[in-house]
């Protein structure tokens, strides 16, 4: 028990509570602010039960790997690399909610609105589904930061498998709202997600 307050068991505890939090009230704050506060739902939080399972599997993982084996937990280039791209799919995960605006929504929109625009400026200039790209790299990060093997390849096969579902059924419904200048925009910018086209 004395390895969760170690300073490897603190300081990565730490890490992960800070990202989990700032990550999903960061979330809901920019939802209140951009969608009005009355049309924001506890669903902007983005915590789904299947999330909550992996979140609290990695818990387990690093508390077993803690104990069982404390120096994996000690490779410091690996757990900083983790909080680099924590940092790194929070930005970019942001940048495209704060470009996008009341286009951006956590839900898929599936009737065309008149606020509704194509949006192919600031960083969707580079990436087509910033939002899906920086919680990739951010959730993948967290596992990394944590030095958890097991979890980070599960979160990477899950959330990848997630949005090779979603980003389909999404592009659906934008090449029926915006025809060409979509189908345009599509092949000129990547998805974001690799192995997504």
């Amino acid at each position: 028990m004395t390895e969760f307050l170690s300073y490897t068991g603190s300081r990565q505890l730490s890490q992960i509570f800070l990202a989990i939090f700032f990550f999903h009230s960061s979330e809901f704050l920019l939802a209140a602010v951009i969608h009005g506060k009355s049309n924001v739902t506890l669903k902007s939080l983005l915590i789904s039960k299947h999330y909550v399972m992996a979140m609290i599997f990695s818990l387990l993982e690093y508390s077993i790997e803690i104990v069982l084996v404390p120096e994996l937990k000690e490779q410091w280039a690996i757990s900083n690399l983790g909080l680099t791209l924590v940092v790194i799919g929070e930005i970019i995960r942001k940048m495209g909610i704060l470009t996008a605006g009341k286009a951006f929504t956590h839900l898929i929109k599936i009737y065309h609105e008149d606020h509704h625009q194509l949006i192919t400026h600031g960083i969707y200039r580079y990436i087509r589904h910033p939002g899906y790209c920086g919680f990739l790299i951010w959730s993948v990060g967290t596992q990394i930061m944590l030095c958890n093997p097991i979890s980070t390849i599960a979160f990477a096969a899950v959330v990848w498998r997630f949005f090779a579902q979603r980003i389909p059924y999404e592009e659906f419904f934008l090449r029926e709202f915006f025809g060409m200048q979509y189908e345009e925009y599509a092949r000129r910018v990547g998805s974001g997600v690799p192995f997504l086209k």
